[in-house]
């Protein structure tokens, strides 16, 4: 009687072992062959069969890079019966040979535990002709975009506040009919067109330019800025034509008298390296920093700015009197994502010996 329970036992453990699920693929490489840069995103298509005894399921399928994307069996498949992978790729500005993977995890036995078992590989192969170059290409009009467009269409500068400077902006008519320019600067008043080598149209395929001129002086403001400007035209591709400027404006102390300089403020700080510990996620925290005065003249905080957007900066006056104390809150706005977030806040004052002053600030979501 032992002996027959244990063979049925032995037989239960038997069936149990062997009923599982397994990938078998038809192919594991997909040769797409030479295919040209401009023909439009390409599809390969894998075709697997269940060879176990229980329902295979598609547990992830993970491309190896953005350019692929893979499309496939949702539903569980039936031992004996098909399923399929497809893989997309896109050969625009990807001139050359490509080999490019996919990982696919199944709810086969090996993967049960999630972590330990190399995933199933399957490729996708080919060759990329690269394309003629076009006639914005061959003119170097590619940074931006429409029958009309400008060579360079961002500026960066370093300025200082008393200065009024102008840059030149190429443009060019791909278009068959003339397109006009109209600038709006609604945005930045302070950015002006000062002159143009056409009238009010740009004649088809013909080149120019536009000079534009930004007021350091009208900006009244200092640090790190973001300006944009915008012509609208009548481009039928893309009519509104923005040109961004990212400007560093700092205060020019080279006019200050002797008097100026030895009654100017002197700024102080208590912490500049302001550290938050552990702070729990999704939660807030805040910090301060005391800033003193120990010159003459009021201190002026020109300008304060963090360089994450997880830490938000305020002070409870911009104006410092001679001897006087203003507080600098630094608040922690801890994210959902754990670990260490750090960053940099930049004090701006009237201060010529110390106009700007970097705080670091550190702090680990839990």
């Amino acid at each position: 009687m032992k002996k027959l329970s244990l063979s049925i036992l032995m037989v239960v453990i038997a069936i149990v072992c062997f009923a599982q699920p397994k990938i078998e693929f038809e192919q594991t490489t997909y040769e797409f062959g030479k295919i040209k840069e401009e023909g439009g995103k390409v599809t390969g298509r894998f075709v697997f069969t269940n060879v176990g005894t229980e329902d295979l399921v598609l547990t992830n399928v993970r491309p190896g890079c953005g350019c692929t994307a893979a499309n496939y069996s949702k539903d569980p498949v039936a031992p004996g019966q098909k399923g399929f992978i497809e893989a997309t790729y896109n050969p625009y500005n990807r001139p050359g040979i490509f080999n490019k993977n996919i990982r696919v995890t199944t709810n086969e036995p090996q993967f049960s535990d999630g972590s330990n078992a190399a995933p199933h590989m399957i490729f996708i192969k080919g060759e990329v002709i690269k394309r003629p170059p076009t006639e914005f290409e061959q003119a170097g009009y590619t940074k931006t975009t429409g029958m009309a467009r400008f060579f360079e269409a961002s500026v960066n500068k370093n300025l200082m506040n008393t200065e009024i400077v102008q840059d030149t902006f190429k443009v060019r008519n791909f278009w068959t009919k003339p397109v006009s320019y109209t600038l709006d600067n609604s945005r930045a008043p302070f950015i002006r067109e000062v002159s143009r080598s056409f009238g009010q149209e740009l004649d088809p395929k013909q080149e120019g330019f536009i000079v534009l001129e930004y007021d350091a002086t009208r900006r009244a403001d200092f640090g790190q800025l973001k300006d944009m400007v915008i012509y609208n035209t009548n481009d039928s591709i893309e009519p509104r034509k923005q040109i961004h400027y990212a400007v560093n404006i700092k205060e020019d102390f080279s006019k200050l008298t002797k008097k100026q300089i030895k009654n100017a403020p002197v700024s102080g700080y208590d912490n500049t390296a302001v550290e938050f510990g552990d702070v729990a996620k999704n939660t807030n925290k805040s910090m301060t920093v005391k800033v003193s005065n120990t010159g003459k003249d009021p201190l002026l905080i020109r300008n304060i700015s963090a360089s994450s957007n997880y830490f938000k900066v305020t002070s409870d006056i911009t104006e410092i009197p001679a001897g006087g104390v203003a507080t600098i809150t630094i608040l922690y706005k801890a994210p959902s994502r754990l670990g260490d977030q750090k960053g940099t806040v930049d004090v701006i004052t009237n201060d010529p010996a110390n106009p700007i002053q970097i705080i670091t600030v550190h702090a680990k979501t839990i």
